[in-house]
């Protein structure tokens, strides 16, 4: 089922959306794939300066989040921490990536976006093969959930790749 034709407008935020990127990251199922962090891990990143949070809303109403870590920072490489959507199945995932892919290309000197995803997670892989990442390797053991270590297939965009699409 895709997203109905609501528009979908992509922002950065601050604390008042905390609540919530928590209950999104509570979603069930999203433990094991999304991660979750509390409100004082959420509000030390907001204020470290090196974390850039977007809500995605349609309607007005709060639909997903996205965290990038090192936004804007001077080696030009930027990570996508954390994206979810509240109901996903509906295409607004696939619409908020490609719009903080947008905002990272356009408001920051970014050359490299780069995001670890589970090898199993071949619903996400795709989603974002669509915007443009492409896979790179397997990081063995790099992400550590629930106590295990578990390995990432890191996937990547480059600043080249995503202007070439756009023009496309």
């Amino acid at each position: 089922m895709m997203a109905r034709s609501t528009a979908l407008d992509v922002a950065r935020d601050g604390e008042t959306a905390i609540p919530f990127i928590m209950s999104t990251e509570r979603t069930a199922g999203f433990k094991d794939l999304v991660g979750r962090w509390d409100e004082a891990r959420h509000r030390a990143a907001m204020a470290d300066g090196r974390h850039a949070y977007f809500i995605a809303r349609a309607d007005g109403e709060p639909i997903g989040f996205a965290i990038l870590r090192d936004w804007a920072s001077p080696e030009r490489v930027t990570l996508v921490k954390r994206i979810a959507v509240a109901r996903p199945g509906l295409g607004y995932g696939r619409t908020l990536l490609g719009k903080i892919v947008a905002a990272a290309f356009q408001e920051t000197n970014a050359w490299r976006l780069w995001l670890g995803v589970f090898p199993e997670n071949l619903r996400a892989q795709k989603s974002y093969a669509a915007v443009g990442f492409q896979p790179e390797g397997v990081a063995r053991g790099s992400a550590f959930f629930g106590g295990v270590h578990r390995d990432e297939l890191t996937m990547a965009l480059l600043r080249p790749e995503w202007e070439a699409r756009k023009q496309a």
